[in-house]
Order: structure tokens, then C-alpha cells, then sequence
């Protein structure tokens, strides 16, 4: 076989196999499937929503203000950025977290949640104060009100003593005062030291 046969050989076999080359070359990885409805945050930036988007799950279509209000403060990078670095269980509080600090930035531009924080720790002080004072009160009210339950139960086992022990204090206090005599109830005074002698 001469050589201009080899060469006409060889060209018609690349040739042959150039349409195989080019549909393999052109085969690359599938591109992800549309989701059938974008998500907020895709629908606001304006890119093309896929089943995989990071964001979807918690922008939904119907929320748009809520990425909105989050992507005015931290970014549609920064939030990929943090989801990413983030295990899935813990993605959707530090969503709410981003949205609620955006919120509370967007009220106080200045100390955003650290200004409601702030104004919610005041609260509690000040309700743990009158809490203090309520329970010092208790504690006064009690004492108050077992000081008189004693003076109460000391007045009445005064009054349940035996009238002989009543009658020895009045006969004691009118030997006292009339220099050991008393006076009987005729108005006779009779000594109570020794008996009368009888003539």
C-alpha cells in the first residue's frame, strides 16, 4: 500500500469517528433541574431557581419581604456564605436570627437588636425589684401576723384561768394596800395575820 493510500485511510477514519468525538465532548454534566416555582430570593435577584437552591427552603415565594428586609443588611453572599458553613438542623434559626436583627436594624440603625435587648434587660431589673419589695412586704405581713396570733392566745389563756387564782391577786393587792387587814363586805376590818381571840 502506498503512502497517499495510508494518508486517504486514515483521513476517512478520523472522519468517521469525528461525529462520536463531538457528541462525547458535548455531553456534560446535566444541568439542574427548574424548580417549578422560584423562590423569593431567586425571583429578586432575578437568576434562575433550581431544585438544589441553598435558599429555597427558607424564602419561599410567598415571603418576598423576608429576603428582601436580609439582603438589605447582610447580603444575598453573606447569607449563602453562612447557610453553607452551617449544618442543615441549625440553617433555619440562623435564618430567623438574619431576619430578625435586619428588622430590628431597620427600626434602630444605630444598635439594631442590641437596642431592644438592651431596653428588654431594664424591664427585667425592674420587675425583679418589685419583686424584691413584694416579697419583703410578705415577709413583714407574716411576721405581723404571727406576733398578733401570739398576743391573741396569750390574752385568752388569761382569761381561761380559775377564778380562786383572780380572787388570791384581788385579796393579796387589798392586804398590801391596808397594812395586812381587809376590809370585809360589811366594811369591817378583819386581820388576816391572826385568827380573832374570843373572850
Amino acid at each position: 500500500m502506498s503512502s497517499s493510500d495510508t494518508a486517504t485511510a486514515s483521513a476517512t477514519t478520523k472522519t468517521a469517528s469525528s461525529p462520536s468525538l463531538s457528541s462525547s465532548a458535548n455531553s456534560g454534566p446535566p444541568p439542574h433541574p427548574t424548580a417549578p416555582s422560584p423562590c423569593a430570593a431567586c425571583k429578586i435577584l432575578r437568576r434562575r431557581c433550581t431544585v438544589s437552591c441553598l435558599l429555597a427552603p427558607f424564602f419561599p415565594p410567598t415571603e418576598p419581604l423576608k429576603f428582601t428586609t436580609a439582603h438589605r443588611v447582610f447580603g444575598a453572599s453573606n447569607i449563602i456564605k453562612i447557610l453553607q458553613e452551617l449544618p442543615e438542623s441549625r440553617r433555619a434559626d440562623a435564618v430567623d436570627s438574619m431576619v430578625y436583627e435586619a428588622n430590628a436594624r431597620s427600626r434602630d440603625r444605630v444598635y439594631g437588636s442590641a437596642g431592644v435587648i438592651c431596653h428588654l434587660q431594664k424591664q427585667v431589673d425592674e420587675l425583679q425589684a418589685q419583686l424584691a419589695r413584694a416579697q419583703a412586704k410578705h415577709v413583714i405581713l407574716q411576721a405581723q401576723h404571727a406576733h398578733l396570733f401570739a398576743l391573741m392566745a396569750t390574752a385568752r389563756s388569761q382569761q381561761q384561768r380559775p377564778a380562786e387564782a383572780t380572787d388570791g391577786v384581788v385579796a393579796d393587792s387589798c392586804m398590801l394596800q391596808n397594812g395586812g387587814y381587809c376590809v370585809d363586805a360589811c366594811g369591817g376590818l378583819g386581820s388576816v395575820w391572826e385568827e380573832p381571840r374570843w373572850a
